[in-house]
């Protein structure tokens, strides 16, 4: 971890930072070392990667804090602190199963009713969660990503009956394999009889002389798995995807959890979202804005032609329909919106100021009558006799 940078260095921002000054940082820095802008060049690629990766960590609340309480301890799976350790977001660790294995079942406490739970009966698994970042093209299109998971599976060794190969497991001789035992005892009110889960078997009714050494008589083992995900077209930042039956395996014939994959949606350098629809801005010259000109959109399907006519003001806004975002499990397009940035030259020759001097007076003939010398010119400024 020592070659890495600080990821708030690499946005070029200060540790604690609001949500849009991280964002506003990341569109920046994209934009600058952004691959179509900087051809061929390796060290501009390698900063646009590292400006991502920052970015994928200091957008998300979550991994923001543990990034600022941990440092890269926090977010990287290798480590206790990170996702993916300890008893981690991942949902892979599995409560119910460790009590599962330490008492035989979370079956057989008596309820508030006096009934006990069939530690027989079919449970199902338990959901876990994984983080997947995508790039807005992704997010927009769809697409399909493999996920990396920690989850609990049924235990290869022993196929899940938890006793050692070639053994089995046997009923248990202190309840005879009822799974739970009858007391007896004396008081004021005369001799009173209860029953109680077995405490050799945890209310199983059977027990494993030789526990499988893998799973440890569990029947079931924790194990780092591959799990493909289909990304609907539309989806949005920090909208979650359930995949069913991909989470922790149930246990007595249970059927599995699920699995729920929160999404994070990188920013795009020159598209913003905007519901379904999305914005870019457009520069075009002071000639092309008064003349019209035909000019190249770049849109998510590619560029597209745009005749832009005569006369077009700063800040107009065109509409290039079903050219935005696929709704999300619906039909249809937005639209792209595209704001048109009028560029004023800022220097110019003297011939181009003769020139566009005479152009204002063949507009506005008579403009300057009656002014004095020092308010001749109009907006270009005194003409030098």
């Amino acid at each position: 971890m020592a070659d890495k940078r600080d990821y708030y260095e690499v946005l070029e921002l200060q540790k604690g930072a609001s949500d849009d000054e991280i964002k506003k940082a990341y569109r920046k820095m994209a934009k600058k070392y952004h691959p179509d802008l900087n051809p061929g060049d390796k060290e501009a690629e390698a900063k646009f990667k590292e400006v991502g990766e920052a970015y994928e960590v200091l957008s998300d609340p979550e991994k923001k804090a543990r990034y600022d309480q941990y440092g890269f301890a926090g977010v990287d799976p290798n480590f206790g602190a990170g996702a993916g350790g300890g008893f981690g977001f991942d949902g892979g660790f599995d409560m119910g199963d460790i009590f599962s294995s330490i008492f035989g079942g979370m079956g057989g406490f008596g309820g508030f009713g006096g009934q006990t739970r069939n530690p027989n009966a079919p449970r199902r698994g338990s959901d876990i969660q994984a983080g997947l970042t995508l790039t807005f093209e992704e997010a927009a299109k769809g697409c399909k990503k493999t996920v990396d998971v920690q989850r609990i599976e049924v235990c290869p060794e022993c196929s899940g009956s938890g006793a050692a190969k070639g053994t089995s497991t046997q009923t248990c001789p202190d309840c005879g394999g009822k799974g739970n035992i009858t007391t007896t005892q004396r008081t004021i009110l005369g001799t009173m009889q209860s029953q109680k889960p077995c405490p050799r078997c945890g209310g199983k009714g059977q027990i494993i002389p030789n526990p499988c050494p893998k799973c440890k008589g569990t029947g079931r083992i924790r194990r780092p798995t591959k799990v493909d995900v289909d990304i609907p077209a539309g989806i949005d930042d920090r909208q979650t995807i359930s995949v069913r039956g991909e989470g922790n395996k149930g246990s007595n014939g249970g059927g599995a959890g699920d699995l729920r994959v929160s999404v994070n949606v990188r920013s795009h350098p020159y598209f913003e979202r905007d519901g379904f629809n999305v914005w870019y801005e457009m520069n075009i010259s002071y000639a092309d804005a008064a003349l019209g000109a035909e000019v190249k959109v770049p849109t998510l399907d590619g560029n597209v032609m745009y005749t832009v006519p005569a006369g077009t003001q700063p800040g107009t806004v065109f509409k290039l329909r079903d050219r935005g975002i696929p709704i999300l499990n619906g039909r249809g397009k937005g639209d792209q919106l595209v704001r048109v940035n009028v560029e004023v030259p800022k220097r110019l020759t003297e011939r181009q100021k003769e020139l566009l001097r005479a152009f204002e007076n063949e507009l506005n003939p008579g403009k300057d009558q009656g002014r004095g010398d020092d308010k001749a010119g109009g907006i270009f400024g005194k003409k030098k006799k």
